[in-house]
């Protein structure tokens, strides 16, 4: 039985409900225009409680859990490692459960996304900008304080609350050809590729990346896992610095059709035209799937993929980071 299937994901939107948004779907005729013989839509994540689309994995995963306990055990602490909206959508999903949370950062995480984990009532520690760093300081905050630990893109529950947004596509574009998605560790892919294909195989799902941080790309040609090499990603998506994992990387190798990768510049410029052209401040990382939209890569794409969905994935922007490319 897999991991994570549509009737998991069912229930995740179920828990879920009445705790998250439903998210509206936009459309903007002068975005169209860039991408010729296509209909865009943009599905509005960064509309999301906490900013992003990572509320819907955390609080299902931790409501879940809660589920689980004997009555009268006593409530757990939960933890995770994050550049950002993962500690956010955990910190707020701990909070409405009365969760005790810990998120490990790298010190390189915009000043925002830090402050707001911190208001959620979390309690924030730092490590160096590396995903070894990110992982050795979330083991040692667990083996320290007993927490729980959730991985933001790895734990089967996180994915499958991810993948209530491909329902809701489904319920607001009825004849939905393709869905471009960024991806980081694939928390979300995975999780919108299984909803989408179990329900319609035919719709393509395209995972959108920075060619800075390629290694779902190298993944999919190689067809094996190949990480990021270890060090800092320098990349201006910072939710995109990850790579994909253990969990999501088989989902990715079976659901999904195939992986732009994306230049810096066109990142900057899409995330430009999101801003200008509909008003919405999306964070670079959403920008990603925006410059995948527009690429030319994806206009070789059959041009029997008239209506095409796009995650704009969230808006938590350190407005001081991008003042240096604006």
């Amino acid at each position: 039985m897999e991991n994570v299937n549509l009737n998991a994901i069912e229930e995740a939107a179920q828990r879920v409900k009445g705790h998250i948004h439903v998210t509206p779907v936009m459309t903007c005729g002068m975005l169209n225009n860039m991408a010729p013989g296509r209909n865009l839509f943009f599905k509005c994540e960064l509309l999301q409680k906490t900013g992003s689309f990572k509320i819907r994995g955390a609080l299902n995963a931790v409501t879940k859990l809660v589920e689980g306990l004997p009555e009268g055990h006593e409530k757990p602490k939960v933890v995770t490692h994050s550049s950002g909206n993962f500690g956010q959508a955990l910190a707020y999903a701990a909070q409405l459960r009365d969760l005790g949370a810990y998120v490990v950062m790298p010190e390189t995480a915009p000043k925002c996304k830090v402050n707001a984990v911190k208001g959620y009532g979390a309690e924030v520690i730092t490590c160096k900008p590396t995903e070894e760093s990110r992982r050795t300081t979330g083991e040692e905050v667990q083996r320290r304080t007993g927490a729980h630990f959730f991985s933001p893109s790895q734990t089967y529950d996180v994915i499958a609350g991810q993948g209530t947004i491909g329902l809701e596509l489904l319920d607001q574009i009825p004849d939905l050809d393709a869905v471009i998605v960024p991806v980081g560790g694939g928390g979300m892919i995975s999780g919108i590729a299984t909803a989408l294909k179990s329900k319609n195989p035919a719709i393509k799902v395209y995972a959108a990346e920075p060619e800075n941080a390629d290694d779902c790309f190298q993944s999919f040609q190689a067809k094996k896992l190949i990480p990021l090499p270890p060090g800092p990603v320098h990349t201006v998506a910072d939710g995109l610095r990850v790579s994909i994992g253990e969990s999501t990387w088989p989902i990715i190798e079976k659901h999904v059709d195939d992986v732009i990768t994306v230049t810096e510049n066109e990142i900057k410029d899409a995330t430009r035209h999101i801003w200008q052209l509909m008003k919405l401040f999306i964070e670079p990382s959403a920008g990603v799937g925006i410059a995948a939209a527009l690429s030319q890569k994806f206009s070789l794409k059959s041009q029997d993929l008239k209506n095409v969905a796009v995650i704009l994935c969230g808006g938590n922007v350190d407005i001081d980071s991008v003042k240096h490319w604006l």
